[in-house]
């Protein structure tokens, strides 16, 4: 019988090693294997958990190894990582079950010899669960240690937002994501969809802030509902649905989005617009935009044009166009973590840095391709303030025929709020961290 903890290994050895993305392989381990709902609901947890905190408990391993983690072979740094995790963050499973479900694991993968150390390892860890101590003196060891972040991220959120919004982040990130569908408005009414959904086994809830959200607190997956085949909703986050919300569409508007995979945000623009008006929708590869057009047809979406078109670099076609230009410019993503958490151990201070070339010259170009009058939305899934507003005040100070346009989204204690008019929303429980910048030409 297949072993929901060594898919868990062998999940973690891809992500880890091969910089494979957790949902994805997840999906493609749990689905080729014959694990039954429970055993799957714990790989499951076991995977996310395990990177969630990797760098707690990577400290905690390193603090029983006399050669350092370095010395591991993959396969048993990984049995030793998801074996902390359950102990220290689960009390579903006895420890005494972790341990020899791990020596097992070991002998499997490796040998009798590297099962005695993993034995041993969390033994030891079981006997002293409080050897590793972070230096109680620094407040950033402090908080690496205790939300799991690595030094030079929280040292990054520590300078740019002050250390008690820090600890806000980090929390929120750290939350456990609830799935969110936004209504499509083209087929039924949010009542209807709220009603059917229910009438189909899910428990929902209104969302926090977007009129066409709703959660989904408990129900089987929503991907394998007939209502999500036929059209009736499109799986989204809230912060992700505010950004077509605030573009101020209405009907027979012409519109650009430059970076439109995968094709939420397109298709939301399209339904406001009641299928009217024309939508171009751009993306470097084909395969996505293959994607947006399958959305499209499930939608019954039929304003929206999809072509190849690398977003950095001009377009004279474009020029003087759009009455409104979408710009979700590719970034380092470090608003998403609570829903792909191996973001913390892929990213990098100089991947950061790179990014913001980038944005900037897509978004010299969508100045470019906006008409007088008309504006641009600038949006980012991370918190990087480099790569948000930065790039704005940077774009005003050397363009004045543009204005930032001030958003607003109500009250909510994630909502920050500039003066410039920009809104940054912080992750919690319901929402992911995101920025949102509406930009008007002038002349």
């Amino acid at each position: 019988m297949e072993n929901s903890r060594k898919v868990a290994v062998d999940v973690l050895i891809n992500v880890f090693d091969r910089k494979s993305y957790s949902n994805i392989t997840l999906d493609k381990m749990l689905n080729s294997s014959k694990l039954n709902a429970q055993d799957r609901a714990l790989t499951t947890e076991i995977v996310y958990g395990t990177i969630k905190y990797k760098y707690t408990i990577d400290k905690i391993i390193d603090s029983f190894l006399v050669e350092g983690l370095s010395s591991l072979d993959s396969s048993i740094l990984n049995i030793l990582r998801i074996s902390i995790y359950q102990i220290k963050y689960l009390d579903k499973v006895p420890n005494f079950a972790v341990v020899d479900e791990a020596v097992e694991l070991a002998k499997k993968y490796k040998s009798k010899g590297a099962s005695k150390l993993v034995n041993a390892v969390l033994r030891n860890y079981i006997r002293k669960p409080d050897k590793h101590s972070f230096n109680r003196f620094s407040s950033i060891d402090a908080m690496c240690s205790e939300f799991s972040f690595p030094k030079w991220l929280v040292k990054l959120f520590t300078k740019q937002y002050g250390e008690a919004l820090t600890k806000k982040i980090l929390k929120g990130l750290n939350e456990r994501p609830c799935v969110t569908v936004r209504v499509n408005s083209l087929k039924a009414s949010y009542d209807e969809v709220f009603e059917a959904l229910q009438r189909n086994g899910y428990v929902v809830k209104e969302g926090i802030i977007c009129p066409d959200a709703i959660m989904i607190i408990r129900g089987q997956s929503i991907l394998k509902n007939t209502l999500f085949d036929e059209g009736y909703f499109t799986v989204q986050d809230e912060s992700a649905m505010l950004v077509a919300d605030s573009m101020d569409l209405c009907e027979n508007l012409n519109v650009l989005d430059l970076c439109s995979a995968p094709g939420g945000k397109t298709t939301h623009i399209a339904e406001i617009m009641n299928n009217k008006g024309s939508i171009e929708a751009f993306d470097i590869y084909e395969n996505k935009l293959e994607l947006i057009q399958s959305n499209l047809i499930r939608l019954g979406i039929n304003n929206v044009k999809c072509s190849i078109m690398d977003a950095e670099k001009y377009n004279e076609s474009l020029k003087n166009s759009a009455d409104r230009v979408l710009i979700d410019v590719p970034c380092s993503g470090l608003g998403i973590i609570r829903k792909k958490p191996e973001i913390k151990w892929n990213k990098s201070n100089n991947q950061l840095n790179a990014l913001v070339k980038i944005q900037r010259n897509i978004l010299m170009n969508a100045s470019r391709y906006v008409k007088v009058g008309g504006s641009i939305l600038y949006s980012t899934c991370t918190l990087n303030k480099d790569e948000n507003e930065n790039n704005i005040l940077w774009f005003i100070n050397n363009n004045t025929n543009f204005e930032i346009e001030p958003l607003y989204f109500g009250k909510g204690d994630n909502l920050l709020y500039s003066k410039e008019g920009y809104v940054t929303i912080l992750p919690n429980e319901y929402m992911d961290g995101f920025f949102i910048c509406k930009i008007k030409r002038l002349k």
